[in-house]
């Protein structure tokens, strides 16, 4: 079954939290079409999206929460990421107030510098509310995922969460029209957007981590305020993986990801910074 999430008020939120009460309900296995603002809360339109109110709307515009039946916490969430699409215009920024304004077309990008770029739509944010009650930022990306801006989530790609909580409250927007790793002027192309999602429950891959399947690879990733740890939780991550999948000893296991797992830097702009490790299909035959 296919949900539909209008683009309105009472399915939009600008951060994390627990309290939040779902706008909709979904059974594992279905899927949610949605639209979001881009980062700043612009639509479509070009114009600003009202109301909001702060601080509960100082982050991204998110659609949701939405429950998945049955959903327990310690279990894992299954994001399958059926279509991403990126609307008719994007902006990036570096030190505000100077920005780069994008028109987009398809499978191009035109910048008003006059560069020309592919892009390859993806949402930035894709998460359930983290430990603690409140009000969370969306900024940081959290052990149950959040702000990941990993330009590698395109459609068809497969995202897994450790769930936080029982119906797992999942939210999803910040959609990118295109970015390279790292994000480093804290910006992507950011765009309105349009995704369908499919949400599943997954009890057979317990996770301490976020974790995705792609095109032709497994990707793990790490968070944390110092590189160097976030780059080792992902590669714990990616050898626990290997030991999994592939039925690898753990000693077998990191002498072979020093030679066929590449890590990257995902993101260097969001308080917790990102790594994450690729092992490929074809590392080895």
């Amino acid at each position: 079954m296919i949900h539909e999430l209008a683009l309105e008020r009472r399915n939009l939120h600008g951060h994390f939290s627990r309290e939040l009460e779902p706008v909709l309900e979904l059974a594992p296995g279905d899927s949610v079409r949605f639209a979001t603002p881009n980062a700043g809360w612009w639509l479509e339109s070009r114009e600003r999206f009202e109301p909001t109110s702060s601080p509960e709307d100082d982050g991204h515009p998110l659609a949701g929460p939405i429950r998945v039946a049955g959903a327990r916490a310690g279990q894992t969430l299954e994001v399958r990421i059926d279509e991403v699409r990126a609307g008719s215009w994007g902006e990036t920024l570096s030190s505000p107030p100077h920005r780069i304004d994008w028109e987009l077309d398809g499978e191009i990008g035109v910048a008003s510098t006059g560069q020309r770029v592919r892009l390859r739509p993806f949402l930035g944010v894709l998460g359930m509310p983290p430990v603690g009650h409140g009000v969370h930022s969306t900024i940081p990306p959290r052990r149950q995922g959040g702000n990941i801006d990993c330009r590698e989530l395109v459609a068809g790609s497969t995202l897994y969460l450790p769930i936080p909580i029982d119906g797992a409250l999942f939210s999803a927007g910040d959609g990118h029209a295109a970015q390279g790793d790292g994000e480093v002027s804290g910006t992507a192309i950011e765009c309105p957007s349009s995704a369908q999602l499919t949400l599943d429950v997954r009890d057979d891959l317990l996770l301490e981590w976020p974790c995705a399947r792609i095109d032709g690879a497994w990707l793990t990733f790490g968070f944390d305020e110092e590189l160097g740890r976030a780059a080792q939780i992902a590669l714990d991550g990616m050898l626990g993986l290997m030991q999994r999948e592939h039925g690898l000893a753990e000693h077998d296991a990191l002498a072979l990801a020093s030679v066929v797992v590449d890590l990257r830097v995902t993101q260097i702009v969001n308080w917790q910074l990102g790594v994450h490790a690729v092992l490929r299909d074809h590392a080895w035959s």
